[in-house]
């Protein structure tokens, strides 16, 4: 189980650097988000870069999380996230910036949701897609 705290925090700090990212137009720290990303999908949340942050420097200074979420559905959203991020360093790198810009702005926009209105994105993907393929898995 996960702290949603520590979602938010990551999601946060993972808008700002998509942010610097689309402005900058730059693939290297583009690469650097998509390595996070990476490693939250592959890995598990408890070794993504952002909540190590979180877990050691900021969760001490606060009192337990009210609830905790299954990780399955953020770990799920650190996997689009990667799509998308891969998909601008590609643009970027290959000549196709629009592309680069899009794909940076869409995650970017994932992002903020999550971190501005507790809103994940990717989540609720997951959920939808889990939803389509249990009740086809039953008829």
């Amino acid at each position: 189980m996960v702290d949603p705290r520590g979602l938010r925090f990551a999601a946060t700090i993972a808008a700002v650097v998509l942010a610097v990212a689309l402005v900058t137009a730059s693939p290297w720290v583009l690469l650097a988000q998509l390595a996070v990303f990476t490693v939250g999908a592959a890995a598990g949340l408890r070794y993504a870069p952002y909540a190590l942050v979180f877990r050691r420097l900021i969760r001490p200074r606060l009192g337990p999380p009210a609830h905790t979420e299954a990780p399955g559905p953020p770990r799920f959203a650190q996997g689009v996230g990667a799509v998308f991020a891969a998909v601008g360093v590609a643009g970027f790198l290959f000549g196709l910036p629009v592309l680069g810009y899009v794909a940076t702005a869409f995650a970017l926009a994932a992002a903020f949701l999550n971190a501005a209105f507790e809103f994940c994105l990717g989540c609720h993907l997951y959920l939808f897609i889990r939803t389509i393929t249990t009740r086809g898995a039953r008829a």
